[in-house]
């Protein structure tokens, strides 16, 4: 067991979560100095993972660096059955095959973030597919109609007069049987897992089992969400909605989409994703700016996925790519001028016609298109000081560029 102290533990397992019931439980079972038996299911219905998907997976390798024992669910059973969680309509019923090949990409890919000598692999068709169906309906006894509608999203298609379809309602028994059945201390999940985490915890009261910890991580946003009024907007990280970075994808491609990230919201990635202690995350913060913030945050993660020769390979051609010979050898030279303090850089933008109007300009800086001198601005309010020189570029894929000096 991990001689790291249980407040130690605390702060590091509790970093980035959402829903925890109950911390004193958790704080009370580590100070047994037994090793925890850590649960976390994944219904393989898709191949391939990005890292959205792999917070729950970080969170898991903390427990398990910190000596506990992991099991890595593998949800072939449920998986057939279809989560609901999140749907206006029933989900397509999968075969046993699509499960079964699913669940092989599953775990190579997990196994860049965990240690396979350390995780126990687990299939729930072990134990849901030997139920009779005497013990099918003594499970199914131990939860109401009324509890089970108040899951939003079969109430909101009851509202709607959407079909529900009887074996929907299982999926949270036969998810919740799971902790039963490996008699877990604590599960984790994401937070629109909640209701399905908190039936297992239910049902482990009622068969004489002591209820597991229920730890739920957030839904990580895409790599254009920004802050406004202090908190995160954007859409989740899909592929969907193009705005991820997929954990087989090429260091260079990694490393790019790494910079893309808001200077604000790459905090975020840190405490979701990073294996660096809360005082190393704070040091960087305070010692580094932005761009250096990113640059580590896309090593770090590349040298997960990958390993550390190809994460600094990654840095040195996105460097000589992006900020060195990036730079066209015929950018503009343009002096503007100023009545203010300053001049508002969607306006130098304007002027320099890197964009058609000042109004597109704001648009831009909004949307992370803009950056002075290698950094991204997001401020509309952004001023460029009187007597300097900027490098302004605009775009990514067509990147366009303008030498601006501001006049005295």
């Amino acid at each position: 067991m991990s001689a790291v102290s249980v407040e130690e533990q605390l702060e590091l397992l509790t970093r980035g979560v959402v829903d925890l019931h109950e911390r004193a439980d958790l704080a009370e079972r580590l100070k047994s100095g037994k090793p925890l038996k850590i649960k976390t299911g994944f219904d393989p219905t898709r191949p391939d993972l990005h890292v959205g998907h792999t917070v729950l997976m970080q969170k898991m390798r903390q427990f398990q660096e910190l000596g506990h024992h992991v099991v890595f669910l593998i949800g072939d059973f449920t998986a057939m059955v279809g989560d609901p969680t999140g749907q206006n309509d029933a989900r397509p019923r999968l075969t046993r095959e699509q499960v079964l090949a699913s669940a092989d990409t599953y775990k190579t890919q997990a196994f860049k973030i965990l240690d396979p000598k350390l995780t126990e692999v687990r299939y729930n068709s072990e134990w849901l597919g030997k139920l009779s169906l005497d013990q099918v309906i003594e499970l199914a006894a131990k939860r109401t109609v009324a509890r089970t509608m108040e899951r939003r999203d079969f109430r909101e298609r009851f509202e709607q007069n959407k079909d529900i379809y009887l074996h929907e309602f299982l999926y949270p028994l036969l998810q919740g049987y799971d902790s039963v059945a490996l008699e877990s201390d604590v599960e984790i999940g994401g937070t629109d897992q909640l209701f399905n985490l908190m039936v297992g915890r239910d049902l482990m009261k009622h068969y004489g089992k002591q209820p597991q910890i229920v730890i739920t991580t957030p839904i990580l946003e895409g790599i254009d969400a920004r802050i406004e009024d202090g908190k995160i907007v954007g859409k989740k990280m899909s592929k969907s909605a193009d705005n991820y970075i997929g954990v087989t994808e090429a260091p260079i491609e990694m490393f790019r989409k790494c910079m893309q990230i808001d200077d604000s919201v790459i905090w975020r990635f840190y405490d979701l994703l990073s294996g660096r202690t809360n005082a190393e995350i704070e040091t960087i913060r305070a010692e580094s700016g932005p761009l250096e913030a990113k640059k580590l945050f896309a090593e770090e993660l590349i040298a997960r996925f990958h390993d550390a020769s190809a994460a600094s390979a990654a840095r040195g051609e996105f460097e000589a790519t992006y900020l060195r010979d990036g730079v066209p050898d015929d950018v503009p030279e343009l002096e503007l001028g100023t009545d203010g303090q300053g001049l508002s850089l969607s306006k130098a933008l304007s002027e320099a016609r890197l964009v058609k109007s000042t109004s597109e300009g704001r648009r831009m800086i909004e949307q992370g298109g803009v950056e002075v001198d290698g950094e991204r601005v997001t401020d509309v309010k952004h001023l460029l000081q009187r007597g300097k020189r900027y490098l302004l570029r605009v775009g990514s894929k067509k990147r366009r560029f303008a030498y601006v000096r501001v006049q005295e």
